[in-house]
């Protein structure tokens, strides 16, 4: 069974959990959703978005 799951979507659940378990400020998190947008904005981000779309490719290349 294929599980398909947007990478924000997952994101926003480790960072709620980060959080609610292991005391993440509000804050904190606050800071790194800025910095994503800042970094989704610079000339690093073809290189970004190729090393997610790369690393997605070898986990969904994985059988179980």
């Amino acid at each position: 069974m294929a599980l398909s799951i947007s990478a924000v979507l997952l994101l926003a659940i480790i960072v709620f959990l980060l959080i609610r378990k292991s005391g993440l400020k509000g804050g904190h998190a606050a800071v790194c959703v800025l910095l994503g947008f800042y970094l989704a904005s610079s000339s690093i981000a073809p290189t970004i978005t190729d090393l997610t779309s790369n690393v997605a490719g070898m986990i969904g290349d994985f059988k179980f």
